[in-house]
């Protein structure tokens, strides 16, 4: 396989202002070949902007035999069913997020994809965000020493009312941006094991009955606490990430990083005292001491930050398309997209309120 062909079904903001419009940028790697709309006017756009074969039903393109991966950009609630079709009928597949709403679904769709021995692959782009490529290498060298609490925060302030404010669509902040930051968290605390979950949702600005306020929180034995919010309410969005650490602290967002520690080795040592501290002058002291901060930084090279979501589907790609074309082993397993459902799963069963069964949830 030289150049991967590929179908994509959806032409709305994810099939075409993500997907198409990356892809269309990586010419000898891939080649949109068709994509799937119900709206003419998409489609006749689709056909002049990339020259591919259009069509109004997904099912025509099952008897095709010269697609080699179909990139499932439909509507959240068509992700199971419509993937699962084209996995059975011996397609590759990747699938937007969430790739699905509960752990049997995705595990139908693995045993669907060993059965018929194709790839299945989910679009969790923001693994490859720039700012998180850092984050982990500056946890990783230790610098910070052991990471106590790391949180991360995909907030803003929005009033929506469109279908991803709707449960029955597989709606609501948790399944549309919690991906994101949920497989963020989960590459913090460590994917080896099932963490424990607390959740708190709400629904605050949305005209839908889906929940726009996620607090979530990731804890378990000699892991650090993580700490996510997926708020709709907040008007001061501070940081995206802040990370505690034992030796030291990070701060900042997908296009600056700030981390300042301190050095052991230059520190005095202690030993624990139980008699009340004192001044020379016997007069009662606080316990402090005055550590050598080191602090540095780290800004997104002007090309990546020019379009962030353009720099993490195109490194996505490359990616995938080492996949299709070596057989090198993704980078964002399914295993790991299981945990991350599971971990949602867990959100949904604390607040009844938001769990529901979608329109399709198909097996």
């Amino acid at each position: 396989m030289g150049t991967v062909k590929v179908a994509i079904l959806g032409q709305g903001r994810s099939g075409r202002d993500i997907h198409a419009s990356s892809l269309a940028q990586m010419p000898g790697k891939y080649e949109i070949v068709a994509l799937v709309d119900e709206d003419p006017q998409r489609r006749d756009r689709a056909a002049r902007e990339y020259g591919c074969d259009t069509y109004s039903s997904y099912q025509a393109l099952l008897p095709r035999q010269d697609i080699d991966l179909v990139v499932n950009a439909l509507p959240s609630a068509l992700h199971v069913p419509v993937s699962m079709e084209f996995l059975r009928a011996g397609f590759n597949v990747l699938s937007e997020k969430p790739v699905a709403r509960y752990t049997s679904q995705v595990d139908a769709l693995i045993d669907a994809a060993r059965t018929a021995g194709k790839m299945l692959a989910v679009f969790q782009q923001s693994r490859f965000s720039p700012a998180f490529v850092k984050l982990r290498e500056v946890i990783q060298s230790g610098v910070l020493g052991r990471i106590v609490q790391a949180s991360i925060a995909y907030n803003g302030f929005a009033r929506r009312w469109d279908w991803q404010t709707l449960r029955s669509m597989n709606g609501g902040n948790l399944l549309n941006t919690g991906p994101h930051p949920v497989d963020q968290a989960l590459q913090l605390f460590g994917t080896d094991v099932m963490p424990n979950v607390f959740c708190r949702m709400d629904s605050a600005n949305s005209y839908g009955d889906a929940e726009d306020y996620v607090k979530l929180v990731l804890y378990g034995e000699g892991r650090p606490n993580v700490d996510v919010e997926i708020s709709s309410c907040s008007t001061y969005p501070l940081f995206t990430y802040h990370i505690q650490g034992t030796k030291g602290g990070l701060m900042g967002n997908t296009s600056h990083l700030s981390w300042r520690f301190f050095k052991p080795e230059e520190s005095a040592s202690h030993e624990l005292i139980t008699a009340p501290l004192a001044n020379a002058d016997g007069t009662p002291a606080y316990c402090q001491e005055q550590l050598r901060w080191y602090e540095e930084s780290w800004d997104i090279p002007e090309d990546m930050g020019r379009n962030l979501f353009l720099t993490m589907t195109l490194s996505y790609y490359d990616m995938l398309y080492e996949t299709l074309t070596n057989g090198t082993p993704l980078v964002v397993t399914l295993p790991e997209v299981r945990q991350q459902i599971a971990v949602m799963e867990a959100c949904f069963r604390q607040n009844e309120r938001f769990s529901y069964t979608p329109i399709s949830s198909g097996h």
